[in-house]
């Protein structure tokens, strides 16, 4: 089994290749822009596992750009008690979904058995 974890947009990410993932907005890439990410926390292959402190040393997973979309809308509600005050309001994060081509460490690329 190969996966890494990855700190993309402030958030730590467990990452596979082949596989989708939506992060934090990257502004300004279009789609099919390949992206390199790398600040990997853990890279993980098979039995063989290397932990950074903060970061794994020559680490790097490869992503390509799939498109931006928004999340699901949160509402924050706001009422004072008594008062007959209230207000709602909405918000969307937007993200960035990511195609992970490949992870590689030590400038070799690592390769899945599955």
């Amino acid at each position: 089994m190969l996966y890494t974890i990855v700190d993309a947009g402030g958030q730590q990410l467990r990452m596979e290749p082949g596989r989708f993932y939506d992060v934090p907005c990257m502004p300004r890439l279009m789609p099919g822009t390949k992206v390199a990410l790398c600040r990997v926390l853990m890279v993980r292959n098979h039995s063989d596992t290397k932990l950074g402190r903060p970061w794994v040393w020559g680490a790097l997973v490869r992503a390509r750009v799939m498109h931006t979309l928004k999340a699901e809308k949160k509402f924050v509600l706001r009422r004072r008690a008594k008062k007959k005050s209230r207000r709602k309001q909405g918000h969307r994060r937007r993200l960035t979904r990511l195609l992970i081509d490949s992870i590689e460490a030590y400038g070799q690329q690592l390769q899945s058995t599955t």
